[in-house]
Order: structure tokens, then sequence, then C-alpha cells
């Protein structure tokens, strides 16, 4: 249910710096972000517009927003949504200019929903909802892959670290399946993560976060996912995904083992198959080529800590958020909350083909 507001927010924040001329290494700075605006997911338009989730984790008033080019922005979009806006993460812009993003609301009255707002008219243009029994109390829509292909999206449903699953939801129907719910594809290894030489807690234990990110192949035939604790890629073809005639335990069978992989959060893809993955662990930005090999493309201990979502953007590349998440509330209970985020962008190995 929505309720339109004729109120528009434009602001301009001092701190949200324009595009930086200062290189770092072969990345640049795109802004820079303080504590009212804590980047999450990035998305990018075809004409190159930029939106941006805030992370939940640091509790900003605006959970989405759009930033303009001139250094200002304008919280996104002008609606007020009943219930408001809670805990948006995932955020994508698809080939047909249709901004999706997903949102978490917890409690009593638990739901998530997957918004789909059509930037060109400025309305919307679908919402679902997700509800019991495909989730449960410990539920978070986590990160999305859009496949028009197919009018389907696939989203990471992280869950505790037992009943993670992949979301399969047909934007014609709305009809949404759990798929995969704590299989070894989905869920976290019992390994340890340490950044800056330190165990990342969560809840006063080692994190240990099952699957999170996800993106899909320019020809929208592979979904590559994977926990984010765990040092696997796997992929599952959109054909087997999309087959309601398969068992959970047929559906299994189709989950490949694609590639070693370090930590990450985020992922993203070009033209040419080449997986663009965060690297938490080396506060990197890395890639895994189609020999299935992963190197390191820019590592910066400052700018690249936590780097958290992607977004292609064409012939400007890919832009990256980058949240400093391990200091966040969420993870760390005696250090200081940061104050600085980044947003950077970096040019891809082949064409960035939007919509991802």
């Amino acid at each position: 249910m929505l309720r339109l507001s004729s109120l528009v927010f434009s602001l301009t924040l001092v701190l949200l710096s324009p595009l930086l001329a200062a290189k770092q290494g072969d990345f640049k700075v795109w802004r820079k972000l303080d504590r009212e605006l804590p980047p999450a997911n990035i998305a990018v338009s075809e004409s190159g517009r930029v939106f941006m989730s805030t992370h939940l984790a640091y509790g900003a008033e605006h959970k989405v927003v759009e930033l303009l080019q001139d250094g200002s922005y304008q919280p996104y979009p002008n609606t007020e949504f009943y219930p408001p806006l809670n805990g948006v993460l995932g955020a994508i812009v698809d080939n047909k200019d249709i901004f999706w993003f997903l949102d978490t609301i917890w409690g009593k009255d638990a739901m998530g929903r997957v918004i789909g707002w059509d930037i060109n008219k400025n309305q919307l243009h679908k919402i679902f909802y997700i509800a019991r029994p495909i989730v449960n109390d410990a539920y978070i829509l986590n990160d999305m892959a859009v496949d028009r292909t197919n009018n389907a999206i696939y989203i990471t449903e992280t869950a505790d670290a037992n009943t993670s699953a992949l979301l399969v939801l047909d934007i014609e129907t709305g009809l949404v399946r759990r798929v995969l719910s704590g299989s070894f594809a989905t869920v976290p290894q019992n390994k340890v993560m340490k950044i800056d030489g330190l165990t990342v807690q969560m809840q006063g234990k080692p994190a240990k976060i099952g699957v999170n990110p996800i993106t899909i192949d320019t020809q929208n035939e592979w979904v590559y996912f994977a926990p984010m604790t765990s040092d696997t890629l796997y992929r599952v073809q959109t054909k087997d995904l999309l087959n309601t005639a398969l068992s959970e335990a047929q559906l299994t069978t189709k989950v490949e083992k694609y590639a070693n992989k370090p930590f990450g959060d985020g992922i993203t893809m070009d033209a040419q198959n080449n997986i663009y993955v965060s690297d938490l662990e080396n506060n990197a930005i890395g890639v895994i080529t189609p020999d299935r090999k992963y190197r390191i493309l820019h590592q910066d201990n400052k700018i690249l800590s936590w780097v958290e979502g992607f977004a292609t953007a064409g012939k400007q590349g890919i832009y990256a958020t980058a949240n400093k998440l391990h200091h966040s509330p969420a993870f760390n209970k005696t250090q200081p909350t940061p104050s600085d985020f980044y947003i950077v962008q970096f040019e891809a190995l082949a064409y960035a083909t939007p919509g991802r």
C-alpha cells in the first residue's frame, strides 16, 4: 500500500563530494560519503543515473537515494511506502529502466518486499510481498539478479547459517519459491573471516554468513552465487532454477562448483564473463577470469574496506561501494562507528553490460 507524497527532496551535502580527479591505483573515488549516507548497494541505469541503498546496519534516515552528478542527492522515490522502508539492501536497474530494490521488515508482521520502480515514468511498476512460510524470523533479503529473458528475479535470502537459500520470483505472476535452502552451496563454511588481522564478529561469535553475492551472465543462462563466508563460487543454469518439476534434491545436483574465491560480499560480471568480487580479507576488488582463476585487481586498506556492492555501467565501467561494515554496530561493539565511506569507479576488462 502506498501513500504518494507531494514533498520532493533535493538536498546538497557538503561531505558528499563529486567525482575526485585523483586516482587510487587504477580506480578512482567517484563519491565520498559520510554517516548520513552509509552505502549498501548501488544501481546504475543505462543513461547513467545512479541509485543507492543505505546500509541498515548504520540506521540511516533515507533508505534509498539517487546520487546526482552535481554532488547532491535526493531520497528516492518521492513516495511514502506503508509500512515505511526498513532495511533496503539489494538494488538493480534492469534493461527496461525498472529500479528494483529489496526491503526487509522484521517483527510480528515480518514481511519482505521486492519493489520495482519505473525511473522514466517515476511511478510504481510492481511490488511483491514475501512472507511466511517462504521466509522465517531470521530472514534477510540480501541481493538479487534480474533476468528479463525469463522475467524472473533470483534473490539471496541469507537467513541464519543453517537455512540460507535462494528465492525465485516470477515477475509476471508474483509466485515465489524457496530453493536450495540449507544446501552446500548456500550455507557458510566453518571458517573464520579476518580483516586487518582481526576476526570479524557477530553477536560475540565469529561471523559465519550464508549466501549473499549473486549475479547473472549477459545471456541470462547462468546464475553465479556464493555464501559470504566461503571460498567457493557456485553456479546453476536459469532453466534449472525455473524448472518447477525438479525436486529440491534434483536441483541440488544441477549446482556446479565454478571457482575458488575470497570471502566476499558483492559480485558482478561483464560481457566476457569476467566475474568481479569483493575481497574482504584483503581490502580489495578481485576478478575471476573465464579460465576460473582469481587475482586481485585493486587494493586499498582505507578506501576499499568492506566492498559491499557493484553496478555495471556500460562504457563507464563498474561502480562499487565500500562501507567498513565490520566496524558498524551490527558487527562491532568496541570501536567508533566509521564516518567516511566511498563509491569507487574502475574500468572493466570487457564491456560492463548494464543491469548487474
